[in-house]
C-alpha cells in the first residue's frame, strides 16, 4: 500500500535515497506507484534535465518501470 506523503511528517521521514532528486528531496519515489506519479509529475513540471534525471532514478530503483524506444 502506498504511505501518504501529503502530510510533511511522512515526507520528513524518507531517506534521502526515496527521493528521484535526492539534493532537493523532490519526487517521492519509495514504492513503485509514487514512482509513476513522479514521472508524471516530472514530465509536466520539470526541466529536461530534471525529466533526465527522475526517469534514471526511476529505472534504477524500478527496472519494471524502464520506458521502451
Amino acid at each position: 500500500m502506498s504511505k501518504d506523503l501529503s502530510s510533511g511528517k511522512n515526507r520528513k521521514n524518507l531517506k534521502k535515497s526515496s527521493f528521484a532528486l535526492p539534493e532537493e528531496e523532490k519526487y517521492p519515489i519509495p514504492d513503485i506507484a509514487h514512482a509513476r506519479n513522479a514521472l508524471a509529475r516530472v514530465a509536466q513540471n520539470g526541466t529536461a534535465s530534471e525529466q533526465k534525471k527522475v526517469r534514471a532514478a526511476v529505472e534504477k530503483k524500478y527496472p519494471s518501470l524502464k520506458k521502451d524506444d
